[in-house]
């Protein structure tokens, strides 16, 4: 039964978010129906489309009281809205539906497991979490009668009932339900709970998967756990990190670990670890194995640092979700690529081999704000390597971002303080990047209010939102020094 604060949410949705002009939009990048975004939830393949759920406020565009938002897609690039699947409406959730994860059932229904959130004592109260169900036909969801079906009594003695959150599922081998579940210390310091289930509604605790040694932040959000290339990958989102280098930021953060997991004490083993994104913009990743074998990651293309940075005020939406990415693991490391699809949906190349860039170089149809770029670029003489080489982009006469390279550091800069903001939020991030003799192979990817750059044929990537008016369309390059650049632009989507 639907009840009246999910329908209030859907008319309200429809209603408004028809009012939002396409262009007012991404191309090609996930924003809400109306209203506010954050995490990716429920990512999954169901009844021969992709679905996407999003943490989701339609009614400001500012986080609130938690909805689920709701998209499909049959190429993870063209996204159709559904009405809203989740309201905050039933006393274990009356605070919100926070983030979960999503599968199929043997009789074909569609089963969402989500983080209930109610206040404890009031409206000043605690956030008390608990795990809860829903089941639906991926279109309506009706919430289990005997939800929470994890709530404190499941967790293990020492771990808060406050932070126990966004479950990820996925099914075993023998057919059942694992998930990990996010919890926390009472130090503060996160771990990852493993539950069993035969049939996705009762569950039983298993083990601690992982724990924080104060290493990575402290609290640990979104969990993924899933195999790749014969070795076990675990993500997280770890609140209030500092920073380690160029490898990791301060704030909030993603870290993925590669290794094993051990079938016989339950525990997963890291041999190694990295951030999952170097730029400014990504959290609370999600992946799916498509369905013909692919492990592709979705993330939320922002930063809580910089939420009140919308940049324009009568915006009626906000939050956006990355481009869909195809993981791999080569050389011990993660590397990402664009979604694979996209390339079928390139036009009018444009490209020019050996352009020796000193002064600023402009070149005739290089230019547009949804574009993809490959550019490599290397010193002009060998022994006579350049200093730095700078791409401006999203350019007109009073704004720019940039993307800059400093061979002799090994320093990849993207920077956007002069796209239009009027806050000193965070709007430059540093990467450390492999150093080939001052070549460098950049793979950008440009949308209407983003920018994400694949370095190294997807060793690394840095991803920012950008706040200038799409009309600022111009690219340009400059160099400290001699370089040489190879590139080829692509318009997406007959965009540019």
């Amino acid at each position: 039964m639907i009840k009246n604060s999910l329908i209030f949410a859907r008319a309200y949705e429809s209603e408004e978010g028809g009012k939002i002009p396409a262009d007012a939009r991404p191309l090609f990048h996930l924003t809400p129906r109306i209203g506010w975004m954050n995490d990716p939830n429920g990512f999954s393949f169901y009844q021969g489309q992709y679905h996407l759920f999003y943490q989701y406020y339609p009614y400001d565009t500012e986080w609130n009281s938690m909805h689920w938002g709701h998209a499909v897609s049959h190429d993870l690039l063209h996204w159709t809205y559904l009405p809203a699947a989740l309201a905050p409406d039933a006393p274990y959730d009356s605070f919100g539906c926070f983030s979960g994860s999503a599968t199929e059932l043997p009789d074909g229904r569609q089963l969402l497991l989500y983080t209930g959130v109610r206040k404890e004592g009031g409206d000043r109260g605690k956030d008390l979490q608990t795990q809860c169900v829903a089941v639906g036909d991926g279109l309506d969801y009706s919430k289990y009668a005997k939800n929470p079906v994890l709530d404190a009594g499941d967790l293990p003695e020492g771990l808060s009932p406050y932070d126990f959150r966004d479950p990820k599922i996925w099914r075993r081998t023998d057919g059942g339900y694992r998930c990990v579940v996010g919890a926390r210390r009472m130090n503060r310091r996160g771990v990852l709970l493993l539950f069993d289930s035969e049939d996705g509604f009762r569950w039983h605790f298993v083990s601690i998967l992982a724990e924080n040694d104060g290493r990575f932040g402290l609290m640990w959000e979104c969990p993924d756990f899933f195999p790749l290339d014969g070795k076990d990958v675990l993500f997280v989102s770890p609140q209030d990190m500092l920073p380690e280098g160029f490898e990791y930021h301060n704030g909030n953060g993603t870290v993925c670990q590669i290794g094993a997991f051990d079938e016989e004490e339950k525990r997963f083993i890291p041999e190694h670890h990295q951030a999952i994104d170097y730029g400014i913009d990504f959290y609370a990743p999600q992946t799916l194995l498509t369905p013909d074998g692919r492990r592709v990651m979705i993330g939320w293309m922002q930063n809580w640092d910089t939420c009140k940075n919308t940049g324009y005020e009568d915006r009626k939406w906000f939050g956006q979700m990355t481009l869909p990415r195809e993981l791999s693991i080569r050389n011990g490391r993660l590397y990402q690529q664009p979604i694979r699809e996209l390339a079928l949906y390139r036009s009018r190349a444009v490209e020019y081999r050996n352009v020796s860039v000193r002064d600023c170089v402009s070149l005739s149809g290089i230019e547009g704000r949804s574009v993809e770029l490959d550019l490599r670029i290397r010193p002009e003489k060998a022994e006579a390597p350049y200093l730095k080489f700078i791409m401006r982009f999203a350019q007109d006469d009073q704004y720019h971002s940039i993307l800059s390279y400093r061979p002799h550091e090994s320093l990849l800069k993207i920077d956007r303080k002069f796209s239009g903001s009027r806050r000193a939020y965070i709007h430059q991030r540093r990467c450390q990047v492999a150093n080939h003799n001052g070549e460098i192979h950049l793979h950008v990817i440009l949308d209407r209010f983003s920018v994400e750059v694949f370095i190294n044929d997807g060793e690394q990537v840095m991803t920012a939102t950008i706040l200038t008016d799409p009309s600022a369309r111009r690219i340009s390059f400059e160099a400290d020094g001699r370089a040489v650049m190879d590139i080829t632009k692509y318009s997406l989507f007959s965009e540019d």
